[in-house]
């Protein structure tokens, strides 16, 4: 079934569907840009930025950078406090499970590869997660949102 508006979702069509003269653009969510030679970069979702102190930090561009520790299986960028005017930057980690380093070391390196990038030096913490919660459909689809309160919960631990 092809529809050309959210079958009433009224509220989700003016946000979504952008009209142009007799046809219409989708808006889908995802955040982006064109480069110098026409390419598209693909930064991640509008939904999952982070407005830290430094500027928008964007999901894709900041994991990538640390999901190339070989002892990372994969990253979140995450923002707490958001009932600030600026978000903390928060990363977090889910390590390989074949992984047998210590912990804390894996953990300090992370943070100086967030150290040594521009991109990445706004990052106040960097937490373990055993295991991202993730949409059952789409294992790569993280629930950012569920890791935001649990890293907002450890922070406060630590503090």
């Amino acid at each position: 079934v092809v529809t050309r508006a959210y079958d009433g979702n009224h509220a989700q069509n003016l946000v979504s569907k952008v009209e142009d003269g007799d046809d219409f653009w989708h808006r889908i969510g995802d955040v982006g840009y064109l480069d110098t030679q026409d390419r598209l970069w693909f930064c991640g979702r509008k939904a999952h930025r982070v407005f830290s102190r430094n500027g928008i930090m964007y999901t894709i561009c900041c994991e990538a950078l640390i999901n190339n520790h070989p002892d990372v299986f994969r990253s979140a960028l995450v923002g707490i406090d958001s009932d600030q005017e600026y978000q903390k930057a928060i990363i977090i980690i889910e390590l390989h499970k074949q992984s047998k380093r210590q912990v804390e070391d894996i953990v300090t390196e992370v943070k100086e590869i967030c150290a040594a990038h521009p991109m990445l030096e706004t990052i106040e913490h960097v937490l373990v997660h055993d295991s991202f919660p993730v949409d059952i459909r789409h294992n790569a689809k993280i629930f950012r949102e569920k890791l935001s309160v649990w890293a907002q919960q450890q922070v406060q631990k630590q503090s």
